[in-house]
């Protein structure tokens, strides 16, 4: 899941639903792994399969007409539980950024350790993406991390979205905190020794 992040380009897969909350994202039943690998295939898992595991034809992540690696999800995507699976299960499955009006603070970190990024954005501008997205289901949108902006190439629309520094450069440059950690293993050694 470490990638490197600069600029992502991409057609986006639209849940226009407020208050999807980790549950909804990945199910209790399914946290008993410590493991990362495989919470893709049960992300959303009761909104994507049946009960005999067919996939429902009416839920967004099974209709062939969208793809990419941007999610664009209602208001207060992330909130209830603070289980990290849920990240874990969006990066998963391949989505590199999450867009929305408001995340749950837990959430949204989560997602920043699991390197996809949580881009919050206006819900005037989150409205119009979903028209977007509507209209045309392969609407792209280019999220820039080092400008920090996103900008929905259908209207040429754009907004700013704020991101802590270190987060920001622990994104661009793939490296989670224990890998930031050594990588300034000199300074932190230093650093001791002038407190000894």
């Amino acid at each position: 899941m470490k990638q490197k992040f600069d600029v992502i380009t991409s057609s986006c897969i639209p849940l226009p639903l407020e208050n999807v909350d980790t549950d909804q994202i990945i199910p209790a039943r399914f946290l008993k792994a410590t493991d990362k690998e495989g919470f893709g295939d049960n992300l959303f898992r009761d909104w994507r399969y049946n009960k005999d595991g067919s996939l429902k034809s009416d839920f967004v992540l099974n209709d062939p007409s969208y793809s990419g690696v941007i999610l664009v999800a209602g208001k207060n995507f992330g909130s209830g539980s603070s289980r990290e699976h849920a990240a874990w299960a969006i990066a998963g499955y391949g989505f590199r950024v999450v867009i929305s009006s408001f995340f749950a603070d837990i959430h949204k970190n989560n997602e920043l350790n699991n390197f996809v990024l949580p881009v919050v954005v206006s819900e005037q501008f989150l409205s119009e993406l979903f028209s977007s997205i509507d209209k045309d289901h392969g609407t792209q949108v280019r999220v820039d991390l080092p400008n920090q902006t996103v900008t929905n190439l259908a209207t040429g629309h754009s907004e700013h979205f704020d991101i802590n520094g270190y987060k920001k450069h622990c994104l661009m440059n793939g490296l989670d905190d224990v890998d930031f950690l050594v990588a300034n293993r000199d300074k932190v050694e230093a650093f001791e020794k002038q407190r000894a």
